[in-house]
This record gives structure tokens, sequence and C-alpha cells, in this order.
């Protein structure tokens, strides 16, 4: 077990920040960054006591790393992943996984033969309610799931306006990838991968290259039916909001970031804490305090399952390892494919975004 791991965040925009925020004040952690701008650069060595690279390849060649946290435009997370996994390198990549679910999967076999530590930042898989669901799912006490309801709304494209990498399908995905991933993951948490996908429609609204709306149906054999409504344009939200319903023959439940609801028809034994008719629990009351808080503890706790993993050789605290992350990057690749041809996709096949353009810089996330 090691008493501190070296970990570098790639990527120093939004997301990257968040991380190397979190990962420079975690107790087993020694943080460096990592990114081509020197305006970001400049700034922080000015404000902060940081060591930035501005070369991947060669910071990967040089430092003494333990792992890596991936926090760019999406099109390089396979390429930067792979070239870390090489090294032998634990790896922790943004959402989505790659662009191109045989990338996915490729990198994820290469990390079982690695032996690292992988993770997805899927942090709604480590939001209290939505692990509260999986509880109770698992329990059977909600009886034959029949139908879920996936949703995600928020405001991010309001307006027309010139293309960034996340408008951008070669870059970014649109918003199939960057919002309807997370109730994509979630329900591939709870029921696996789907055995069919039908009525995919993905529209634009306002952005020139790439879906703002993605509505799909999902099937499982032996299992559910469940439509995803996704919706990036949505400035009736202040902020991305993900909901999940579910109807089962003993109830309904109901799941956000803020609660979990649950209705039983008759109390079952498998949920003490539960009784008939409308049950609530809280977040607040389902989440275990953080050492540092930024954004949401699911935040936090991500990157210390990730962090705690590597130090002290524990892979089972992961939630989402590059094989659960490939799942839902084969999902999408079913929703694309049925949205192009119009016919039900009943196992994913190759799909890949359009040739990314030529531009300078990463981009950051």
């Amino acid at each position: 077990m090691a008493d501190k791991i070296n970990i570098a965040v790639v990527g120093l925009g939004k997301m990257g920040l968040s991380h190397y925020a979190i990962a420079n004040v975690h107790p087993m952690a020694n943080a460096v960054a990592c990114d081509d701008s020197r305006f970001i650069s400049d700034v922080l060595k000015k404000n902060a006591q940081v060591t930035i690279h501005s070369d991947y390849a060669k910071m990967l060649a040089t430092q003494d790393l333990d792992a890596v946290v991936i926090a760019t435009p999406s099109r390089l997370h396979a390429s930067m992943a792979s070239a870390a996994l090489e090294k032998g390198l634990h790896v922790f990549c943004e959402k989505p996984f790659c662009l191109n679910w045989q990338d996915s999967l490729r990198l994820a076999e290469l990390a079982k033969d690695k032996g690292v530590v992988t993770q997805v930042g899927y942090h709604y898989r480590y939001v209290g309610a939505f692990q509260e669901v999986r509880r109770i799912l698992n329990s059977g006490a909600l009886g034959n799931i029949t139908h879920v309801q996936a949703e995600a709304y928020g405001p991010v494209v309001l307006r027309h306006r010139r293309s960034t990498w996340r408008t951008d399908n070669s870059e970014g995905g649109g918003c199939l990838y960057d919002y309807a991933a997370h109730p994509l993951n979630l329900l591939n948490w709870f029921f696996g991968t789907p055995t069919q996908v039908s009525g995919s429609v993905l529209t634009r609204v306002f952005s020139e290259d790439a879906d703002d709306q993605v509505m799909s149906t999902l099937r499982w054999d032996n299992g559910p039916t469940a439509q995803l409504s996704v919706n990036w344009s949505d400035e009736s939200h202040r902020k991305m909001s993900t909901k999940i319903t579910m109807i089962g023959t003993n109830g309904r439940l109901f799941a956000d970031r803020q609660e979990c609801q649950l209705y039983l028809r008759n109390a079952d034994p498998e949920l003490p804490t539960y009784t008939k008719g409308w049950n609530v629990r809280y977040t607040t009351d389902l989440t275990d305090d953080v050492w540092f808080y930024l954004r949401g503890e699911e935040y936090s706790a991500q990157l210390d399952g990730f962090i705690t993993a590597v130090a002290q050789g524990k892979p089972d605290l992961i939630l989402n390892d590059f094989a659960s992350a490939t799942e839902t990057d084969k999902t999408m690749s079913m929703i694309l494919a049925n949205a192009d041809t119009g016919m039900p996709v009943g196992e994913a096949p190759i799909v890949t975004q359009p040739a990314p353009a030529k531009r300078r810089g990463w981009f950051r996330l």
C-alpha cells in the first residue's frame, strides 16, 4: 500500500480544475497538472503553487506517475487513455468514455490485461438517492419493474451561436454523449445493456452540428421498457437535472439529485425501514460526509474512491470502471444507429462520429 500516489490531472477546464482542486488536497495524493494553454498555466502559477506540464506525451515519459485523470474533450479520451494504460498507469477518464464504443471495449480489455484501476466520471452513481434506488431494486421490494422514465434537462445551449467543441459531434458527441449519457449510465447500472433500442430521435434546437434533444425507447429481455427524454436547451432548469421514475407491480419510485420517493402497495421485509404507502429518503441522509466539498459530495466521493483504490489496492471501491462505461458507450451507439436507420437495433453496431476538424489545442473540458 502506497502512502501517497502521484497523480496528474490532464485538461484544466471546468471539470479539470475541479478534479485538480480535489486531488490536490487529498491526503493520499500528490497532484500535478497538464494543459497546453499558456494562459491557463500562467494564471494558475501566478495564484497557486502548482506544477503544470504542457506536453502530455512528454509528461508520461518523464514524470514519476501512478495515475492520470483525463478531463479533455471527448475525442481525445481514447488516445490519451491508451497512452497512459500502455505505461501501466491507473486511469480516471471523464465521461463520456469514448465516442466509438469499439475503442471503449479495446481499452477496457487493455486495462484488464494491465491489472490497473480504471474509472469513468459518471458521478450520479455516487449520489445517495440513486444508490438507494439500486438498493431498492436489488431488494425486490418494488416487484417486477414494468416501466421506467429516464430524464435529463438543463440550460447548456440556449441560443444560436458559434459552435464549441461540446456542440460538435466529432469533438464532444452533442447532447447524447454529454447529457443523455448520465441517465443512460444509471439505466445500465440498474438493468445492464438493453437488448433493443427503438424510436430514437435526435433533434437540433439551436446547435448547427449536434443534437440538442434525445428521445428513445429501450427494452430489456425479462425486464422493463424505458423511455429516455433529454434536452440540454431547457432554460426552465438552472442546472442539469437528472430524474428516474419507475413503476413496478408493488409500487412506484422516483429519484433525483435531492431525494428518493418510494410508494409501496405492501410493505416488504427486505426493506424494513419502508412502510406501506409513500416513503421519502433525502440525499443528505443517504450520503456520507466527504473530507472536501466541491460542487457536490459526489464529485469528491468518486475521486476519493479512485485514489483510495489505487493507493490501497482496492478496486472494489470503483462504481464505474472502463468495462461498465463501455456498456453506456455501446447503448449510445445503438441509439445513434436506430435514429439513423429508423429500424430497431438489437445489438450495438460499429458507429463512429464524423472525423474531427483539425484544431489547435485541447479545447478543455
